[in-house]
């Protein structure tokens, strides 16, 4: 039986081609893609299309009205909030199953309230040459959901 992964969320993402390469990610790893409103496009938007290709309907996507729901959605699971602004690199946490994976849209970042929330585990970074402002953030949530998954097992993807 496949280990369950984390999830990933992207918090107000404004760039289609990022949340439909994030829709493929989805679908190849299995992981759930949590989209939390506002979108800065329709789902529907044909750049998001082309760029998860067919994989649509493989990935299991939901989009959530605010952060609120996201985590009433989610009541239990801990989330880390990634950013350039951290101590903690996302290979020192021990992932589990009902993780979330948050990210933040391009170019700003996840908001300094959102990072204070109550509900957020922990802040993590993907580490950078310095002077360099972030990483893509399809590539961010690429980068941290392998990283979760050769932890658990890599489940069934080889």
């Amino acid at each position: 039986m496949p280990v369950a992964l984390p999830s990933i969320a992207f918090y107000e993402p404004r760039i289609p081609e990022n949340t439909g390469s994030a829709i493929r990610l989805s679908a190849v790893t299995g992981s759930h893609l949590h989209l939390v409103e506002p979108l800065g496009f329709v789902l529907e938007d044909s750049k998001l299309r082309r760029a998860g290709l067919d994989y649509h309907d493989l990935a299991t996507v939901t989009v959530h009205p605010g952060l609120e729901a996201l985590l009433a959605a989610q009541p239990s699971s801990r989330v880390f909030a990634f950013t350039a602004r951290a101590d903690t690199v996302y290979t020192d946490i021990a992932y589990e199953p009902g993780d979330i994976l948050m990210f933040g849209p391009e170019p700003t970042g996840l908001p300094e309230g959102v990072m204070a929330h109550p509900r957020v585990t922990a802040r993590v970074r993907i580490p950078m040459l310095a002077g360099r402002r972030s990483l893509n953030l399809a590539n961010s949530a690429s980068i941290a959901i392998y990283e979760a998954a050769r932890q658990l097992g890599f489940s069934d993807m080889e």
